[in-house]
């Protein structure tokens, strides 16, 4: 199993594009493998020949390092490797887990230090205080149920991730379909197909009620998601700047680049505030830096390039897809990469190098006409992210009498306070509503 991103410490096996006997060469992809964040493809590297499959398709937490297939030399025979199995391999070792949060911490003090309190002085004084002459209790065997033992893959529905998402919106169960895609994996059209069965019977009078509740396995990326996400809210002070933008201008500007394209591009709202996100942190480069802690010393690194990271909803979860060097490139450019960049995010299809990083994140919920206005949190270890809600008209006093229509945006800045100034957030802020809102200075 590869590691195929920093925090990965165990994966999920996908579908294999390779059978036993194929021959591979450098770039092929072998097999799918959901890593912590995304579902990648897996490219070898070296020209040879799959011999054997010891990780079928559907195989859950398997550990970085442990045998997933055996590999030989192009032309040897794959014969003897028929009955090869893991355990032939050199078997496999648990995925490593994180240790609980309610554990005591590790002694600070070396073993034989001499102190009442070092690890070695501790062992050494429970050993002399046990019984010598005390028999061992009895081993019992536990009473079987006679149940099958089930492993977390039996218990997830093997779907895949659009699948899981319209299962969802619909009120699907999984549990109740047989897939019809590769090894039983439950497919779109399988969810399209579902019907519900009939109503039972009712329930005998005194009956225990059935659960009204479904446990729903929590997938890799969504414990990532939510382990980063703890870990933000918990070591990054946040504070939050809103202001309302006037985008008038800046839709009609936006027209007119879109009606002069002649087919060649489609700008997005969300594309110029992209831009003018890079302009503002150009303008304050405080809120374009972040907070570091290595070889016991502790910096503000202030970038020098705005790489933006653009928050993307895919159906396995939030992924964060950054657009490198904002500051120096057009809307055109700009908006060809953020429709690359979601399309992959939500095929499961990025990079690691697509999505870590980033020097400053938007989250945009505008498309959806009920979010007024909402807060973020910060992606670690950037120092801010701005959350745009939706547009909406608002009346306001026209020159003379009566009033005019204004099309609004409210947006909110989250800023961690370890590195931005309560002051510097609101100059931010300002800068960012100076551009918007006098969106020329989008195209020097």
């Amino acid at each position: 199993m590869p590691a195929l991103s920093p925090t990965m410490t165990a994966g999920n096996i996908g579908i294999w594009q390779k059978k036993a006997g194929d021959t591979i060469a450098p770039g092929d992809v072998l097999v799918e493998i959901e890593t912590d964040k995304a579902q990648m493809d897996f490219e070898f590297q070296e020209d040879g020949v799959l011999a054997k499959i010891l990780k079928e398709a559907g195989e859950k937490d398997v550990a970085v390092g442990n045998p997933i297939a055996v590999m030989i030399e192009e032309g040897a025979d794959v014969t003897p490797f028929e009955s090869f199995t893991l355990e032939d391999a050199g078997g496999e070792k648990p995925a490593p887990k994180e240790p609980p949060k309610e554990e005591a911490a590790e002694s600070s003090e070396p073993p034989d230090s001499g102190s009442q309190t070092s690890p070695s002085t501790l062992e050494k004084s429970a050993s002399k205080a046990e019984p010598k002459d005390q028999p061992s209790p009895e081993s019992q065997e536990a009473e079987s149920s006679g149940g099958r033992l089930q492993t977390s893959l039996d218990r997830e529905p093997n779907a895949s991730p659009l699948a899981k998402a319209m299962a969802l919106d619909k009120g699907v169960p999984l549990k109740a379909i047989k897939g019809t895609g590769p090894n039983g994996r439950i497919t779109k059209q399988d969810i399209e197909k579902y019907q519900p069965a009939a109503g039972s019977a009712p329930a005998a009078p005194g009956a225990a009620a059935a659960p009204s509740y479904e446990d729903i396995p929590a997938s890799s990326m969504r414990k990532t998601i939510a382990n980063r996400l703890v870990q933000s809210m918990n070591q990054n002070p946040h504070y939050f700047v809103s202001t309302t933008l006037s985008v008038t201008k800046l839709l009609k500007l936006r027209q007119a680049l879109n009606t002069s394209a002649d087919g060649k591009y489609k700008l997005s709202v969300n594309d110029f505030l992209v831009k003018a996100c890079a302009i503002a942190c150009k303008k304050v480069p405080a809120v374009n830096s972040s907070w570091r802690e290595s070889g016991g010393q502790t910096v503000i690194r202030q970038h020098n390039t705005v790489d933006v990271s653009v928050a993307v909803a895919t159906p396995v979860g939030l992924m964060t897809p950054i657009v490198k060097g904002v500051d120096s490139l057009g809307l055109q450019s700009i908006s060809a990469q953020i429709k690359d960049l979601g399309k992959r995010a939500r095929d499961g299809k990025l990079k690691p190098e697509e999505y870590q990083g980033g020097t400053f994140t938007i989250s945009n919920m505008g498309m959806n006409t009920a979010v007024e206005r909402f807060t973020a949190v910060i992606n670690p270890p950037q120092a801010g992210i701005l959350a745009v809600g939706t547009t909406r008209k608002v009346a306001i006093p026209a020159e003379g009498e009566g009033v005019e229509w204004d099309d609004q945006i409210v947006v909110t800045g989250s800023f961690d306070h370890k590195v931005v100034d309560g002051a510097v957030g609101g100059e931010w802020i300002r800068e960012l509503k100076k551009v918007v809102e006098n969106p020329l200075e989008l195209m020097l």
